[in-house]
């Protein structure tokens, strides 16, 4: 299979967890399906349908720490200030909060969309993942042939929630899978699992002893035990992952 190879390199980035609203802003350790759509329709320049586009991903950063950010919280009254439309102002205040960052991330991103890769050679929009101000950069772009294999390591990505009981390593998650922007930005939650240590795909739990499993690995990884980085791609809509509207 053909898929564009894009590596994305920025300072910082944070990947908000949106049922916290005041006093702490955690960030999530990897980006949501979400994060990607919406950086995908940047790089174009426009709201891209989500049916058909599939993704996998790579992604780390050195380290994470807490940033101290405020928002301005002002009471406006209903009248307006003599003379013009400016409303009245009748109290304001700033509210601090901390905001986990983390510390130069990468973003090794595989597209089913080959045909893409002159819009990530001149993005429409400023490159950015995560908040408006996390710029980024790209440090390459190509198409590549990925294969399939019977042997794989996975490593830094998002595997499907069912797989929890299989690889028997990282943490399952609610991510924000994809904004709806024909219905006010609706959104739908699905869960993942987060694997950052690197786990070899023959230490995989199988239920069925007999079931023979390929894996769609990229041949231009590094190799560990003559396996390949493993790929697992998702998609956007459809039924995956148990899909949750919370909205």
């Amino acid at each position: 299979m053909r898929v564009l190879k894009v590596v994305a390199e920025g300072l910082t980035t944070s990947f908000r967890r949106p049922h916290f609203m005041h006093g702490i802003q955690p960030s999530f350790r990897m980006p949501p399906p979400a994060t990607i759509y919406g950086h995908l329709c940047s790089a174009l320049g426009e709201v891209i349908p989500p049916e058909g586009i599939a993704f996998a991903y790579h992604f780390t950063s050195r380290a994470g720490f807490d940033d101290i950010e405020h928002t301005h919280m002002l009471a406006i009254s209903t009248g307006k200030l003599p003379g013009t439309n400016y409303p009245k102002v009748l109290e304001g205040g700033v509210n601090p909060f901390k905001r986990a960052l983390l510390f130069q991330p990468r973003l090794t991103l595989y597209l089913n969309r080959p045909e893409w890769i002159d819009a990530f050679r001149s993005p429409r929009y400023t490159v950015v993942l995560g908040r408006s101000q996390d710029l980024f950069t790209y440090t390459s772009i190509e198409v590549i042939e990925v294969h399939q294999a019977e042997h794989a390591y996975f490593e830094h990505t998002l595997l499907p929630y069912e797989m929890a009981v299989q690889v028997g390593e990282g943490i399952t998650e609610l991510l924000p899978r994809y904004l709806d922007y024909e219905r006010k930005r609706t959104p739908t939650f699905a869960r993942y699992l987060l694997l950052e240590n690197r786990v070899q795909s023959t230490t995989f739990w199988s239920l069925d002893s007999k079931e023979q499993t390929l894996f769609w690995i990229d041949p231009t990884s590094a190799q560990d035990n003559g396996s390949h980085l493993g790929l697992m791609f998702h998609t956007f809509v459809g039924e995956q992952h148990e899909t949750i509207s919370l909205a």
